[in-house]
């Protein structure tokens, strides 16, 4: 049995995982669309189903960027398509727009707990102080 490196963040809809398992998911999970957060990715690094939605790691103020990826995600998931996304490993990008979907979905009220629903789907996810600062921003209220 293969293992599956990525995991659903919204039970057989919304997946998340890195950038090597994006053609896996689109296979065996029949995601309609793969957004890919990488500011770094070539373009020659595609296939049919993949939208780019950068965020530049490491990188303060990426306010539009995450709202843009956020917005693709939700959008997507409202119009009934399943969508997994990902950055290179799948932590920190992956875990920003995770948590921001989970707020904009109301599956969580506070930044907190978004990031503990995303941790529990994806154990890995650890989002770093410049982007947790951009949902803060994003997300005054959580």
């Amino acid at each position: 049995m293969t293992t599956k490196n990525y995991q659903a963040l919204i039970e057989d809809r919304i997946f998340i995982g890195g950038a090597d398992d994006a053609l896996n998911v689109i296979e065996n999970e029949k995601a309609d669309i793969s957004v890919d957060l990488r500011a770094e990715a070539k373009e020659d690094y595609t296939h049919e189903n993949r939208v780019h939605s950068p965020i530049v790691d490491d990188a303060d103020q990426q306010d539009e960027s995450v709202k843009k990826a956020i917005d693709l995600v939700v959008s997507a998931y409202k119009e009934g398509k399943k969508v997994y996304f990902h950055c290179a490993g799948g932590s920190n990008r992956t875990g920003t727009v995770a948590i921001g979907t989970l707020l904009a979905l109301g599956e969580a009220n506070t930044i907190e707990e978004a990031e503990a629903k995303a941790q529990a789907a994806r154990p890995k996810i650890k989002v770093k102080p410049a982007l947790k600062g951009t949902l803060a921003r994003l997300y005054p209220e959580a």
